[in-house]
């Protein structure tokens, strides 16, 4: 096992405000508030250590005790979820959706990002005590987006009837999907262990959530990881002021906008808030809660609550309040001791958005933490690279940029075409400098000639790439259906294949080999050449 970091801007695939963030621009400073260093953790252990009471605590473990009671769960997790009622204990979180089978390899990347930075933290911090914790999002209604996974570029996909919360979703259904899936599987001991782990979580729990909760722990208890499910009457006690704020006076949706209104003069918006950010959950839905002419309503349903009523409900079932992307953040770190929350690079950017709603109520905002990533490389695909002469870097390229690139460089006849180009285009801007001194009718002479002869060299280099490219025919096949192998869909690989792929070629050793690679508070991409 090999492991190569490079900068997340290399690859391609990180958006403006991610690096930024990571670079610690001037202009995204003010939408968080400690930055993933030891220096921002030592601070961020202090805001919250003062503001979160022993009484939340006691909540707390009774919760996770409950919600695991029918579990086998490891000593050390055992061991994490009593050490929380202790106030020199903090936890790190990860969330992700209950896709089916654990989705796409991200995933596993942002637990074992959480499970490495818990790790790294206590021997910086020796005399405190750091929970790795995954909050599953139970209360999500968006199933298109979670029921299925993709498998050697097929799709295995589990087809039902969508509404409500996905946790409490029935599992009925999910036998003939393993019969599919298992087809494609073989009969090896890696295969195997994926058929039975997909048997045991499905096939044996009756709702989504105790199966999502049985495949996190079987793959990460080991580590300590502790499983946390925000579908939670006594949790959502803990929420409560937060929830009445929210019907009475709308802060989330005042907050919010104003940071976003600063926030977009530079970036791109993820999320934007409601009037009400707020659902409610009923039996099979999952609806908006509107406030229209002094009613509350929810929406597609004919439920509706006066002031009162809408507040009675709150008092007497608070279960049936349900806050959306805007709101979920703050509710985790009201009922968690938490110090940092990991997450990929689009639920970081809405976090940006909501560090003065959390001023607004009092609440630590916490520290950022772009997760992991991972590109796998086999020894094969290691060995196929550097015959081709392609580095890390230049994988990641535009598929036909990469092609330009090497057919040029191995082409007979050696031209830059770009050198030529920027040599054209400084001649000009010394005429353009001389025009500027004449009359405009002459400026504009030279503009046009400048674009037409640029236009023409680029012309030329396209006709010369198309010519080699014919010539290097052999060369270029390779490029294309290596860099496709390794880059589904020219995408990176932890957005398009499950784990169980890569588990059923290496089996256990390849969660230890990810786990051993990551490096947290790097901040840069991670490449892994596997045997």
């Amino acid at each position: 096992m090999k492991a190569t970091q490079i900068p997340f801007k290399t690859t391609g695939f990180f958006s403006k405000t991610m690096l930024d963030y990571i670079e610690k621009k001037e202009s995204i400073q003010p939408f968080y508030n400690n930055f993933p260093d030891i220096t921002g953790f030592g601070n961020q252990i202090k805001e919250k250590q003062q503001s979160f009471p022993l009484s939340s605590r006691l909540v707390l473990v009774a919760a996770l005790k409950r919600q695991c009671q029918n579990f086998k769960i490891s000593k050390k997790t055992d061991i994490n979820i009593k050490i929380l009622k202790e106030k020199n204990t903090f936890t790190v979180t990860t969330g992700h959706q209950l896709n089916l089978f654990t989705g796409p390899l991200y995933f596993l990347y942002k637990i074992l990002s959480t499970i490495n930075l818990c790790e790294e933290l206590s021997t910086k911090f020796p005399e405190k005590n750091f929970v790795p914790m995954y909050w599953m999002a139970t209360e999500d209604h968006d199933f298109e987006e979670i029921n299925y996974f993709n498998f050697e570029g097929k799709k295995v996909l589990w087809d039902r009837k969508k509404g409500g919360a996905v946790g409490r979703f029935s599992t009925k259904g999910l036998a003939a999907v393993l019969e599919v899936f298992s087809e494609h599987l073989g009969n090896s001991k890696n295969a195997l262990f994926i058929q039975k782990l997909f048997s045991d979580a499905y096939l044996k729990h009756d709702n989504l959530a105790n199966a999502t909760r049985f495949i996190v722990n079987e793959l990460f208890g080991e580590y300590g990881l502790v499983i946390i499910d925000g579908d939670d009457a006594n949790l959502k006690q803990l929420f409560q002021p937060i929830i009445k704020d929210e019907l009475e006076n709308q802060t989330s949706f005042k907050s919010v906008s104003k940071t976003i209104t600063d926030l977009e003069k530079n970036y791109k918006i993820q999320a934007n808030p409601r009037a009400i950010n707020l659902f409610y959950l009923g039996k099979d839905f999952r609806e908006r809660i509107l406030f229209e002419d002094g009613i509350y309503k929810v929406n597609m349903t004919k439920i509706t609550f006066s002031k009162a009523e809408i507040l009675k409900e709150l008092d007497e079932n608070p279960t049936v309040f349900s806050p959306n992307v805007i709101m979920r953040p703050l509710y985790q770190e009201v009922v968690l001791p938490n110090i940092c929350y990991v997450g990929g690079g689009g639920e970081i950017a809405y976090w940006l958005a909501l560090k003065e709603y959390f001023e607004e109520v009092a609440i630590p905002y916490p520290v950022l933490l772009l997760r992991n990533s991972v590109q796998v490389v086999s020894k094969k695909q290691g060995n196929k690279l550097k015959r081709l002469k392609i580095s890390f870097e230049e994988l990641f390229l535009n598929q036909h940029d990469l092609l330009s690139k090497k057919i040029i460089k191995n082409a007979d006849i050696k031209v830059n075409f770009d050198e030529k180009i920027q040599f054209l285009e400084k001649q000009f801007s010394e005429l353009e400098a001389v025009a500027k001194q004449t009359d405009i009718s002459f400026l504009k002479a030279v503009d046009a000639q400048k674009r037409k002869q640029v236009k023409g060299l680029e012309n030329l280099k396209k006709r010369f790439l198309k010519a080699e490219k014919k010539r290097q025919k052999e060369l270029v096949e390779r490029i294309i259906q290596l860099q496709n192998e390794i880059l589904p869909n020219q995408s990176l690989e932890e957005r398009q294949r499950n784990f169980s792929e890569s588990y059923l070629k290496y089996g256990a050793s390849y969660l230890k080999a990810i786990k051993g690679a990551l490096k947290p508070l790097k901040l840069e991409f991670t490449v892994l050449e596997l045997e």
